[in-house]
């Protein structure tokens, strides 16, 4: 079959070519829109419930919040882990996934039997999924900066909470934008105790006073002079002054009594557990932007950086948006590194196989196959819907090597038939198909065999299994398209490019020096069998000695070359002597 293959490619030459065009076409679209990130994503399928249970102490939030989740959770289908974390006013529960679980999927399952335990949460606890990101989605940060000290961290603070995070969500890939640091200012209302008791006042009427005169209510509509009116009253707070004017009932000489004769009325900072600095230059607002499961992280920062450079003039005089971490920075550095070493390898290649042949034509035919064969793997990733990674991009360089093999030895068997049969206008397709017919077959199951070496990767699960698998089904694609190519189009390139004058190889001065040093060696090695064998075994045994005392890590340190000072402090540190430490 494969013979016959071999020889339909050469009769039809024109379709072969214009298949592979169609092919390179087809590449090059997948590659312009293949996903891009530094690393694959080894993080598990999870879903994160959180629910803020405000005032609670962490025992309280464990008992009556996260034991009724997690035990709820645990009925989840393909539900593999339930984690539960009780901290002070706040329940975290993470649901973890079997591996290949699809993520909208498993949160919508989590939504269904988080409805059948919403009753037996307090009324006060109210869950929320978290968003539909990975562990990895951290890709952008950004501080809000007023080196003119005009507006204070309150101010920073509702400037990032309801203007620039609403305007970075509508980014596409964007899940979230979360607020680090700064300060959330609130109305702040100090009761006296001694007014309270003189006016006979409770602290729930107090309360109950405060929702009622922060309200809106709207009427029906009158008519007046041939036109509809709207009936509605403004009783939203607007200021001080209107908390202050609020009525909580009268006195006993009839008098109303407000809200500013029982307590002090104030703006304040709303109580912080967590602070952000830049550059030790003392407190700032800072935003996170976490990209949505299974973007393009690299076109998401794009947009990202785009819509911020957009808000750049709606902003209050004197305010900048800095960048603190970029991902796209480690994500430009590691491509380039793959991409600069692809490119060396291929001419390493090319200049191997033009040392060796002495003819600069034959080189084309991996000048062209070559890229190809990569081509053809990028459109196969796109299809599975793999990202270009460093994992992803080293099994193509681990396989370039191999990739060329069918090509040069055809190449090199080509040049011995025409040093036997002299080529011509007539002959020439006829020699090209008996030197390819002669080791094309040998040479795609050889090619198809170091595909498939890569196999029991795919059996791997887990972490490891994401962090191996994308370097495998690389390695695997980009050689069977080469096994493809070999008997394809490689025949029809040879016919098209190896002419010319070529160096017969016993006139190669190369091959001549390194025939001339090897000839010795093996005629020593066939003479001495058991030595040669016995230092092989030897060399075998001497190495199980360091073999067995090697050191084992699950992943070599990746240094990104971005510094995130996180200090870690005793857990009742107040966050005062935290902002000082």
């Amino acid at each position: 079959m494969i013979e016959r293959l071999i020889r339909w490619s050469l009769a039809n030459r024109g379709l072969v070519v214009l298949a592979a065009s169609f092919l390179a076409a087809a590449g090059l679209y997948a590659l312009d829109r293949i996903p891009v990130d530094a690393l694959p994503d080894l993080s598990d399928v999870q879903v994160i419930i959180r629910v803020p249970y405000p005032g609670q102490a962490p025992q309280v939030v464990e008992d009556q919040v996260t034991y009724p989740l997690e035990t709820a959770m645990l009925a989840v289908p393909n539900e593999e882990n339930v984690r539960g974390f009780s901290m002070f006013g706040e329940s975290l529960v993470y649901v973890i996934f079997k591996d290949g679980t699809d993520p909208y999927w498993a949160r919508s399952r989590v939504l269904e039997y988080l409805s059948q335990v919403q009753s037996r949460l307090p009324a006060a606890a109210r869950p929320v999924l978290g968003p539909d990101a990975t562990g990895v989605g951290w890709v952008y940060e950004y501080a809000l900066v007023d080196r003119t000290h005009q507006h204070d961290l309150s101010q920073l603070t509702s400037l990032q909470d309801w203007f620039v995070k609403y305007q970075l969500q509508t980014v596409p890939g964007v899940a979230e934008v979360a607020t680090v640091g700064g300060m959330v200012k609130q109305y702040q209302v100090l009761l006296d105790p001694d007014a309270l008791r003189a006016y006979g006042i409770s602290i729930d009427k107090v309360k109950e006073a405060i929702q009622a005169g922060n309200d809106e209510v709207g009427g029906s509509v009158i008519e007046m002079a041939e036109a509809e009116y709207m009936v509605r009253t403004d009783g939203y707070i607007h200021g001080l002054d209107d908390l202050g004017d609020i009525p909580l009932g009268v006195s006993r000489l009839g008098t109303p009594v407000l809200l500013k004769d029982v307590a002090t009325l104030r703006l304040g900072p709303q109580p912080r557990r967590g602070v952000a600095e830049l550059d030790g230059e003392g407190e700032t607002v800072g935003g996170i932007v976490v990209m949505r499961y299974g973007q393009n992280a690299l076109t998401t920062i794009q947009a990202v950086r785009a819509k911020l450079a957009a808000l750049k003039d709606s902003l209050p005089k004197g305010v900048e948006i800095v960048p603190t971490y970029d991902r796209s920075k480690l994500i430009h550095r590691a491509v380039q590194t793959l991409d600069r070493k692809l490119v060396e390898e291929l001419l390493i290649v090319l200049l191997v196989c033009g040392l060796f042949l002495a003819h600069l034509r034959s080189s084309l035919v991996l000048v062209v196959s070559l890229p190809l064969g990569i081509l053809g793997a990028f459109v196969v990733m796109g299809l599975q819907g793999l990202n270009a990674n460093i994992m992803s991009l080293g099994g193509i360089a681990i396989a370039i090597g191999a990739m060329v093999d069918a090509a040069i030895v055809m190449i090199e068997n080509l040049h011995r038939h025409f040093e036997q049969t002299p080529p011509t206008e007539e002959n020439r397709w006829r020699v090209v198909a008996q030197a390819t017919v002669e080791v094309g077959p040998s040479l795609f199951f050889s090619l198809l065999i170091i595909a498939l070496s890569f196999v029991p990767i795919f059996s791997l699960t887990g972490e490891e299994g994401r962090l191996f698998s994308p370097l495998a089904f690389t390695k695997t694609y980009a050689m069977a398209v080469a096994a493809g190519l070999s008997i394809t189009l490689v025949p029809v390139l040879m016919g098209y490019f190896v002419r010319g004058r070529m160096v017969p190889e016993g006139e190669n001065p190369v091959n001549r020096a390194l025939i001339a040093a090897y000839r010795p060696c093996l005629r020593w090695a066939l003479k001495k069998p058991w030595t040669v064998a016995g230092t092989a075994l030897l060399l075998i045994l001497l190495s199980l000695w360091p073999a067995a005392h090697l050191g084992s890590e699950f992943m070599p340190e990746l240094n990104e070359g971005d510094l995130l000072y996180m200090p870690t402090m005793l857990p009742g540190v107040g966050i005062g002597e935290a902002r000082h430490i």
